[in-house]
């Protein structure tokens, strides 16, 4: 009888303590596998929100516990639309987009939606007491990097798309809206279409491009019209800022918080910190679980092989009596710990990827996808877990001496 055919026989006269410790060992693989699976794809998620949000500075009502910098206008406390005025006029240096808005339900055709008021550039520039200030043509500063060139250039918003990239338009009249990509799907409607709106008809100006982000389900109309539907009066949710380079990270925000003392004022930086800690937190995690059930299931491992090798002394020796190698006894035991750690390798791929891709959208909202590495990682890990805690019990066996294994009993 070969090797192989040892290893398998043995594997399935003894079922019971082999599956033992290839639980444990699968239970390893799959923290490990199911944790990286959710925190890679939630940087990815996060990287791609970034990019996609053109505000980097928000004012918010001073109450306000923010749980979502992506869905900030959600809170449904308000502060006052003059607050708006108050940073147009101090000229504040870095400040090149200002983005009042104004949340609310609504429903169209019995489906709810998110109808957000937004105040397009052209109702900056009516106000003469607002001309020429650095949110229009961005004078002030624009000696200091990027400034010069991010200005806010009128002419890149005479499209309504720019809304879904630099979170400002330049037109939007008062009986018309513009529809995220995902809501336009649902409802079914194209730009020139006709909806009906707290009793008014609004037209469709335009449907935005896929963001990604929570603008792709929710309806914009003039910030105007929405204080005037929901009879919620001159006030706005959040205030969005595009602030710009070292402004935004620095004296800008301290800026704000004396000019505004009464709101809440966060940076996009101070939120991706705190998701980047909870995401390196859950990779932290993720090895520690690894680690503690990959001991566990060495030394049921180890357990399972000692007791194999005492409860098999005669079948041991018999082997050694007729001509078995020292060494074909250890490659006997190290292949079925071998096997042992090749399946729950695979077995904790498979598991810890389905598992993430159940809890990753309903956790943490990303979609998550199989990633090739961690089978690699998990295999050899496990591999060499199984190995090493298999190595002295089989070391042991190939030190037997069968006339002493003859004699027991």
């Amino acid at each position: 009888m070969n090797l192989r055919s040892l290893i398998w026989k043995e594997l399935r006269q003894r079922p019971t303590p082999m599956m033992t410790s290839l639980i444990a060992v699968t239970l390893g693989v799959t923290a490990l596998v199911a944790i990286q699976n959710i925190t890679v794809f939630s940087e990815q998620a996060i990287a791609q929100k970034m990019e996609n949000l053109g505000a980097n500075v928000l004012v918010l009502p001073q109450s306000v516990s923010l749980q979502d910098y992506y869905a900030a206008d959600m809170h449904g406390q308000t502060m006052p639309e003059a607050n708006v005025t108050q940073l147009a006029l101090a000229r504040l240096p870095g400040v090149q987009n200002l983005a009042p808005k104004l949340c609310v339900s609504a429903s169209v055709d019995s489906i709810p939606i998110t109808l957000t008021g937004i105040l397009p550039k052209s109702e900056f520039q009516t106000k003469s007491s607002w001309q020429g200030l650095a949110l229009l043509a961005n004078s002030v500063g624009s000696d200091r990097g990027c400034c010069e060139t991010t200005g806010a250039d009128v002419s890149n918003d005479n499209d309504p798309a720019s809304l879904a990239t630099t979170r400002t338009i330049h037109e939007l009249g008062k009986d018309e809206i513009i529809i995220g990509s995902d809501l336009a799907a649902q409802l079914g409607t194209k730009p020139g279409d006709r909806l009906e709106l707290f009793g008014e008809e609004f037209q469709v100006l335009a449907v935005l491009p896929a963001t990604g982000t929570i603008d792709d389900g929710r309806m914009f109309a003039h910030l105007h019209s929405v204080q005037r539907l929901s009879d919620s009066g001159p006030v706005v949710n959040v205030i969005e800022i595009m602030g710009c380079c070292e402004d935004a990270a620095g004296s800008l925000i301290s800026d704000l918080s004396s000019l505004l003392p009464e709101t809440k004022v966060i940076t996009i930086a101070q939120v991706v910190e705190t998701q980047v800690a909870v995401n390196t937190l859950m990779s932290r995690m993720s090895w520690v679980f690894f680690s503690i059930l990959l001991l566990v299931g060495g030394a049921s491992i180890a357990s399972v092989m000692y007791a194999n090798v005492a409860e098999r002394r005669r079948e041991i020796g018999t082997l050694m009596a007729l001509g078995a190698t020292p060494g074909y006894v250890i490659r006997m035991f190290l292949g079925k710990a071998t096997i042992l750690g090749v399946c729950g390798g695979v077995g904790g791929f498979i598991v810890g990827t389905i598992l993430a891709a159940i809890l990753g959208p309903q956790l943490l909202g990303v979609s998550v996808q199989p990633m090739p590495m961690l089978l690699g990682i998990g295999l050899v890990t496990a591999c060499v877990v199984a190995v090493a805690a298999s190595y002295l019990p089989a070391r042991r066996a190939s030190r037997l001496d069968p006339c002493l294994c003859f004699s027991e009993g």
